[in-house]
C-alpha cells in the first residue's frame, strides 16, 4: 500500500535521526573504547534526538557479520585493526529506518568496504516499482564479485512494516527467483561482502530477542513477555534492556521458555569464515525509483 502522508512524515523523521546517529557513531567508535559503552551511547543518542532504537545497536567486528550486541557485563573493546560493522535502527511511532556502516580501523580493507558500498549504490540505481528481486540481487552480486569478494548468500535485505523489522519478505543479495518491488513498500537493502566462504552460521552467543505474544506458563517468562510487549512491542530487544529483579540465569530460562513455546525468537551471532563488510539503508519504493530515507554515505 502507498504510505500515508503521516507515515511518510514519521519515516522521514526517523531517517534524519538515523543519519545523525550514523555520524555520532563514527565519532565515538574508536580503538580501546568498550563495545558496551559504544552501544549504549548510540542508543541514548537516538532517544535524545526524538526517536527510539528499533533494535539493539549491533557491533560486529571482523568475521562477525551480524547480531553482536554487547551484554551488560561485556568488557571487550574495539581493536586497533578491527573491521567494525555498526548496525543501528531508529523508529518513530513504529516506523523504522534501518542502516549500517563499516569502519576499517586497520586502513587495510578499503576494497572490501568499497565492494559492499558500491553494491548498495548499484542496487539503489535499479530499484523501482515492478523491478524483480532477481535484478536487484544480480547487480549486488555482480558488483561484489567484480571486486574479488563473495556475497554472503544467506543474509538478505528485508521488507519493513510498522513495528516489524523483518516483515516476512526477504530481498536477496543474489539473483535468485522471488517477487517484485511494489510501490509504497519499505525495504532495507544491505549487501554483505566477505573474504570468507560467503555463508554465515549461528554462533553460541545470543543477546537479542523479540516476542510476538502467546501463552507461556512460567511466571518469569510471562513477566518478560508482558514487559517486552509493552515497552518494545514486536521489535528486537537486548537482554541488557530488561530491568527485572531476577538473576541472569532466571532471565535466560524465561527467554528460553518464550522461544521454545513459539512466543518469540532469538537472534544468535552470525559469523563467516573471513572478514565481512556491510552497507545498508532503508528506502520507500516509488514508481520511478526509490526514496532513500537515510544517506548511506554519512
Amino acid at each position: 500500500m502507498l504510505k500515508t502522508l503521516e507515515s511518510i512524515d514519521f519515516y522521514l523523521k526517523a531517517g534524519v535521526i538515523a543519519e545523525k546517529a550514523r555520524s555520532f557513531a563514527r565519532q565515538i567508535a574508536k580503538p580501546g573504547v568498550k563495545l558496551l559503552e559504544t552501544a549504549q551511547k548510540i542508543e541514548a543518542f537516538i532517544i535524545e534526538n526524538g526517536g527510539k532504537p528499533a533494535f539493539p545497536v549491533n557491533l560486529s567486528a571482523n568475521e562477525r557479520a551480524a547480531h553482536y550486541t554487547p551484554s551488560i557485563n561485556d568488557e571487550s573493546v574495539i581493536g586497533d585493526k578491527d573491521l567494525l560493522k555498526i548496525d543501528l535502527g531508529v523508529h518513530v511511532e513504529g516506523y523504522i529506518v534501518d542502516t549500517s556502516l563499516t569502519i576499517d580501523f586497520s586502513g587495510e580493507n578499503g576494497k572490501l568496504l568499497e565492494a559492499s558500498q558500491n553494491a548498495l549504490e548499484s542496487a539503489l540505481s535499479v530499484m523501482k516499482a515492478g523491478v524483480s528481486f532477481r535484478v536487484v540481487g544480480g547487480v549486488i552480486e555482480q558488483e561484489i564479485k567484480s571486486k574479488g569478494f563473495k556475497v554472503i548468500e544467506n543474509l538478505n535485505g528485508h521488507l519493513i512494516e510498522r513495528y516489524l523489522l523483518h516483515a516476512g519478505v526477504d530481498l536477496p543479495n543474489t539473483p535468485v527467483s522471488g517477487g517484485v518491488l511494489n510501490e509504497g513498500d519499505v525495504y532495507a537493502i544491505e549487501p554483505f561482502a566477505t573474504t570468507g566462504r560467503g555463508r554465515v552460521t549461528d554462533q553460541n552467543y545470543c543477546q537479542i530477542y523479540s516476542v510476538f505474544g502467546g501463552k507461556v506458563r512460567g511466571e518469569i517468562a510471562r513477566e518478560i513477555l508482558n514487559l517486552v510487549l509493552t515497552d518494545f512491542q514486536t521489535l528486537p530487544f537486548a537482554k541488557r534492556w530488561l530491568k527485572l529483579p531476577y538473576s541472569e540465569l532466571q532471565i535466560d530460562l524465561g527467554l528460553g521458555e518464550i522461544v521454545k513455546n513459539g512466543a518469540g525468537t532469538s537472534y544468535p551471532l552470525l559469523s563467516d569464515s573471513g572478514l565481512v563488510s556491510q552497507a545498508e539503508t532503508t528506502v520507500i519504493i516509488e514508481s520511478d525509483g526509490v526514496r532513500v530515507l537515510c544517506d548511506p554515505k554519512t
